[in-house]
């Protein structure tokens, strides 16, 4: 791997939001993590919760120049986020690999902008996940040892491509009682299918999943409500932390992917879904009448 040029396609990436923001609480009102360059006009991929709702961002390539950008996209989806360049970067463009070639146990490397460039590292699985805020991806890609400012770091193969994005920093059991750091990369193989219609659209050509707003975890096999987003559609349907989904529509669920399946496949956004759950030992019907995450955030203004 030409690590030194491929490294020259990493920025820093620093992010301001309103206060009034509705992600400002859960993500705060400053984000800093990292980006990468895959056209050479300046058009960065991040993961896009640095990005939500952003009113100013700025780059920092390796060699300490700052530009400023414009958040262009995210998808909720996938995770990734899209941001333009408002001055020349002259950084040259990463080469996009294929994730769905890459295996457990290949050697890579994690990049990010800023203080910590690189951390050599190793994929230790591709596997389902599913995340707690109503996200799931068939395959994410898992490695270790983990890059410390995992937020839109770039995973790299052997001959420096993009294989990925970093999203999150978990734990793993590591034997003798021990667990290890391991960020989660969502694949780079996401990316081809839809970027046509993120630069056009700012979001896929598709009508947007259901969105209840609720924050969910697996616990002995159940799933528990941990919070409810405050003004979401949950909230509103009077469903409450510490519930236990017990089904959808008149289906039971098998763990949280199950229900997030369940629930997008009810309709686009808007549908009204009956969800069961489980409160203080009864059962009840609560009909959530779902929406559009995305009409819940300010939009990017173009500076």
């Amino acid at each position: 791997m030409d690590l030194d040029h491929a490294l020259q396609s990493v920025v820093a990436l620093h992010a301001t939001i309103p206060e009034d923001g509705f992600t400002a609480a859960s993500l705060g009102t400053e984000r800093v993590g990292s980006g990468v360059v895959i056209r050479e006009s300046g058009l960065v991929l991040t993961i896009g919760y640095l990005i939500t709702e952003a009113e100013n961002i700025w780059l920092t390539s390796s060699g300490g120049r700052v530009v400023p950008a414009h958040a262009l996209a995210y998808d909720q989806e996938t995770g990734f986020g899209l941001v333009q360049a408002l001055d020349q970067l002259d950084l040259p463009a990463i080469e996009l690999g294929r994730s769905g070639e890459a295996r457990r146990g290949d050697s890579v490397v994690i990049a990010g902008g800023g203080r910590a460039p690189f951390v050599q590292s190793s994929i230790i699985g591709k596997q389902e996940f599913a995340g707690y805020w109503e996200y799931l991806l068939d395959e994410a890609i898992f490695v270790a040892p983990a890059h410390p400012l995992w937020g839109g770091a770039g995973l790299l193969d052997a001959e420096g491509r993009l294989l990925g994005i970093g999203s999150l920093l978990m734990q793993q059991m590591a034997g003798s009682g021990k667990t290890q750091d391991i960020n989660m990369i969502v694949p780079i193989d996401l990316l081809p299918p839809i970027l046509d219609d993120l630069l056009a659209y700012g979001q896929v050509n598709k009508p947007p999943r259901p969105w209840l707003g609720v924050y969910s975890a697996e616990s002995d096999g159940k799933v528990v409500l941990a919070n409810v987003a405050g003004k979401s559609p949950a909230a509103s349907a009077g469903l409450r932390q510490g519930d236990v989904v017990a089904g959808v529509r008149d289906l039971g669920i098998d763990g949280l992917a199950d229900f997030y399946r369940k629930v997008w496949s009810s309709g686009p956004a808007g549908t009204e879904i009956p969800i069961e759950v489980v409160r203080e030992g009864r059962s009840l019907w609560v009909r959530v009448r779902s929406a559009d995450r995305g009409s819940f955030l300010k939009r990017p203004r173009l500076h």
